[in-house]
C-alpha cells in the first residue's frame, strides 16, 4: 500500500524529463550521477537515492508530491490527513534499506574486505620467507605500522561507517563528520548526501589498496635496509600515506558537493 510504483515513477520522470528538454545524459550530468542510473530509473527497475528527490524534482519544475506520485497535481496544497499520511509513509518507506538489502551489502563488503586481508596477509608471509631465504632478518616496523592502520582505518570502512548522513547536513554546511573516535575535518568541503557516498568509497577503495601494496614495500625497504633508516624519508613516506586517502576525498567532496 505504501509501496512508490517504480514503473509510474519512471514513466512520469521521462515524459518531465523530455517536456524541459533534457537528454538522459544532460539529467545525469545535473545530479552527478551516470545516465545509466537515469535509464534504470526510467525503466522502473530502481530508484534514485533519497537525496536526490529535492533537485531531481526542481529540475523537473514538479514539486516532491508530484515526483513520488508520478502525476501532476491539480490541487497539491490541498491535501487531506489521510493522503498527507501515506505520502510520508511511502517517503519513509522509500528511504528505508531492506535487511535482505543490508544483508546483501555486508556480505559483499566481508567478501571484498576479506579477501583483501588474506591477500595482504599471505603476501607478508611471503615476503617473510623470501628475506629469511636470502639472509635478510630485518623487516621495516614502520611499514608494518602502516599495514596496520590500513586494517583499522579499513574495519571503519568497510564495516561501521554510517553509509548515509543526518539530514541536517544537507541543510546546513558542514566540512566536520565524528563518529565515536573518528572525525574528519575538511575545510571548503561541505559534507552531504551527495558527496558522501563518494566519500566512504575512496576509504573503502583506499583501505583495499594499502592493504595489498604495502607488503610489497615492506619487501623492498628490508632488501634497501640503509636507504630507509632516514627519519626525514619516514616521516614523507607517511604523510604520501595519508594523502591517498585524505586527497581523493577531498577532491570528491569538493566535486559532488
Amino acid at each position: 500500500m505504501f509501496e512508490i510504483d517504480k514503473t509510474v515513477f519512471g514513466e512520469f520522470l521521462a515524459s518531465r524529463r523530455k517536456e524541459k528538454g533534457y537528454t538522459q545524459k544532460d539529467l545525469a550530468a545535473k545530479l552527478f550521477v551516470s545516465d545509466k542510473a537515469v535509464s534504470k530509473w526510467e525503466r522502473g527497475l530502481s530508484m534514485p537515492d533519497i537525496s536526490l528527490l529535492i533537485p531531481l524534482a526542481e529540475l523537473l519544475d514538479v514539486t516532491v508530491t508530484e515526483l513520488l506520485e508520478g502525476r501532476k497535481l491539480e490541487n497539491a496544497t490541498e491535501m487531506d490527513t489521510t493522503q498527507v499520511e501515506v505520502l510520508v509513509k511511502k517517503v519513509l518507506k522509500f528511504s528505508e534499506e531492506t535487511p535482505e538489502q543490508k544483508r546483501a551489502r555486508q556480505t559483499k563488503h566481508f567478501i571484498i574486505f576479506g579477501g583483501c586481508t588474506l591477500l595482504s596477509v599471505l603476501e607478508l608471509f611471503a615476503a617473510i620467507w623470501y628475506l629469511a631465504a636470502a639472509g635478510v632478518n630485518h623487516l621495516s616496523t614502520n611499514l608494518l605500522v602502516m599495514e596496520l592502520l590500513s586494517f583499522i582505518f579499513g574495519i571503519y570502512f568497510w564495516f561501521f561507517m554510517k553509509e548515509r548522513l543526518p539530514a541536517y547536513y544537507d541543510e546546513n554546511k558542514i566540512n566536520a563528520y565524528s563518529d565515536g573516535i573518528f572525525r574528519i575535518n575538511m575545510p571548503g568541503v561541505a559534507f552531504n548526501n551527495r558527496n558522501w557516498p563518494y566519500i566512504v568509497k575512496c576509504g573503502r577503495a583506499w583501505t583495499a589498496v594499502t592493504l595489498l601494496t604495502v607488503p610489497l614495500a615492506v619487501l623492498v625497504s628490508s632488501t634497501t635496509h640503509d636507504f630507509w633508516q632516514n627519519n626525514a624519508f619516514w616521516m614523507g613516506v607517511l604523510v604520501v600515506y595519508l594523502l591517498t586517502l585524505f586527497l581523493p576525498m577531498y577532491v570528491v567532496g569538493r566535486k559532488y558537493s
